[in-house]
């Protein structure tokens, strides 16, 4: 069997990995601050999900790192562009301990094929059937989390937007909250910091994998989740993976209780976003 499970950081051939594997692994080959991880091949992925021993033998070879709690993501050929994203269509599981990879596995393949996902794909003038890649990484424990535009989405301004909420960022991706929002220059100087609501965080389950929504105590609800030296740590990252990929791109976040930002996804900037 062709090596089809790899780290993470030489994730580069597409067609086999997909897009967010193969940009992360660009990101960790530049020094970018990515969470560790393997990249699954497409083909792996189906054998994982039909229960192949030879499959699951491969992932067995990457013990030493799918230990603690993980992040299981869509790595989808055609997944991320500039003229289509697929946030949303595809499912990540999050808190995946070592035991349940393959269930976990099989359920990010299959929401690549739910009917949903199909009909984007069609939208797009993507073939309908989706060769799906796997990234299991490393779960931070994030302080909190979000996303960062180097282009202001609505306005196309050239300015960053930084949209940030208390622990895990899916709070944030799905609406759950409305996050603080940040606005700063290219030059990292803050134009303006809106507080949000932020009434609940999103947090691994005690018991099994998966998350669960928790209360938040009422003064955290409007008091700002970014300080000063957050932002800067950001303003920085975007300016790197600018380097790295270019302009116009949409960021994914965590900042852990050091301060320590990790980038944990870049694409670019859906055209038609603003």
């Amino acid at each position: 069997m062709p090596p089809w499970c790899i780290l993470l950081g030489d994730a580069e051939h597409e067609p086999l990995f997909g897009g967010k594997a193969v940009s992360l692994g660009a990101a960790i080959r530049a020094g970018l601050p990515v969470p560790g991880g393997v990249a699954l091949a497409s083909p792996l992925v189906d054998r994982i999900a039909e229960g192949d021993a030879a499959a699951l033998e491969k992932l067995e070879a990457f013990a030493h790192l799918l230990e603690g709690r993980l992040a299981v993501r869509s790595s989808a050929v055609g997944e991320d562009s500039a003229g289509a994203s697929f946030a949303g269509q595809h499912q990540t599981v999050l808190n995946v301990r070592r035991a349940g990879i393959q269930s976990a596995v099989v359920t990010v393949r299959d929401s690549g094929r739910s009917a949903a996902a199909l009909a984007y794909r069609k939208k797009q003038g993507l073939t309908m059937e989706a060769a799906v890649g796997v990234v299991v990484q490393r779960l931070i424990e994030p302080l909190a989390a979000g996303v960062l535009f180097t282009r202001h989405p609505i306005t196309g301004s050239r300015e960053r937007l930084i949209e940030a909420a208390w622990g895990l960022g899916e709070v944030v991706v799905s609406g759950a909250v409305t996050p603080d929002s940040f606005r700063v220059s290219t030059a990292g100087q803050l134009l303006e910091a809106t507080p949000g609501h932020k009434d609940i965080r999103v947090w691994w389950a005690d018991h099994g994998h998966g998350t669960d929504t928790h209360p938040l105590p009422e003064d955290d609800h409007a008091r700002l989740c970014l300080d000063d030296g957050h932002l800067a740590a950001l303003h920085e990252l975007a300016a790197r993976c600018e380097a790295l990929y270019g302009p116009d791109l949409d960021l994914e976040w965590a900042v852990d209780a050091t301060g320590a930002v990790h980038l944990l996804q870049a694409r670019p900037i859906t055209a038609g976003a603003r």
